[in-house]
């Protein structure tokens, strides 16, 4: 059994290795930002740590309703691993889910969900509901918010207003 001081270690561990891949999703987000979609990024890491599935916001672009993040980087992690069902997995995404990405995820029997900025309009994983802890979900998961939650919140209030000033519409 592991002394605190180990799991202290172990914690500080996980926050390190999130909050880099945090950062490697804000950097994609800020890409998808400047293409038009409002800046999203996901991944899904297995067991062992390894991106399976990577995915950022492109329903404009593919006028795809189903093209958000979460889900994109889901169906590509299925596609791999020729499975549905991820327990042992974690999804990283830069923005709370939405109440579809968050169904979805409980479907999928995510095992984590960590995401930077929380979504009090629409977050489906505490915001304004939390279907993780609905009962009706068949399914359990981790979530932790907020980590690097500053860099995400403003980059995506950065995007937005940007897209008031030049008069056009969120795609």
């Amino acid at each position: 059994m592991p002394t605190t001081l180990g799991m202290d270690v172990e914690i500080v561990a996980a926050a390190q290795r999130w909050e880099l891949w945090m950062d490697c999703l804000l950097r994609r987000a800020a890409q998808v930002g400047l293409e038009g979609e409002i800046p999203v990024a996901a991944v899904v890491l297995d067991g062992q740590g390894r991106a399976i599935g990577w995915g950022s916001n492109r329903r404009h672009r593919h006028q795809d309703p189903l093209g958000h993040a979460e889900l994109v980087a889901l169906a590509q992690a299925a596609s791999l691993r020729q499975s549905w069902r991820f327990p042992d997995c974690t999804l990283l995404v830069t923005l709370e889910p939405c109440p579809m990405c968050a169904g979805a995820l409980v479907q999928a029997r995510m095992g984590q969900v960590v995401f930077g900025a929380p979504d009090p309009k629409r977050g489906a994983l505490g915001g304004c509901l939390d279907l993780s802890r609905d009962p009706s979900a068949h399914h359990r998961m981790a979530v932790l918010g907020g980590v690097r939650q500053s860099q995400a919140k403003g980059q995506l209030e950065q995007w937005f207003r940007q897209r008031r000033a030049a008069a056009l519409p969120p795609r």
